[in-house]
């Protein structure tokens, strides 16, 4: 992996973790609780981060709904050993980048 690389999964993972903590802050009178978290999650990130331009591109937020949903799934099923954040950048950036 490069040194650009590896700094764009650095950063993706930090929005990640900040999307979250926000969230979290947004729907503090119900402790987090957001069903529909992912969604909120994808108008964050492609409208009020800088996730389109580490990803060199702007992603559909319905197509970044889904992949949160996927990997949600995916992160709960295989019991990764690493962060949740580490492991959705590494994904995304997977998917995003052309």
């Amino acid at each position: 992996m490069s040194a650009a690389n590896a700094e764009t999964l650095t950063r993706v993972s930090e929005l990640l973790h900040e999307v979250a903590d926000t969230h979290h802050r947004v729907y503090r009178i119900v402790d987090g609780a957001d069903d529909d978290w992912a969604s909120w999650y994808s108008n964050w990130l492609t409208t009020l981060s800088e996730l389109p331009d580490l990803l060199g591109a702007s992603p559909p937020r319905s197509e970044v709904t889904f992949m949160l949903v996927t990997l949600d799934k995916e992160f709960a099923e295989q019991g990764a050993d690493e962060p949740w954040e580490r492991y959705y950048a590494r994904r995304l950036v997977e998917h995003f980048t052309p």
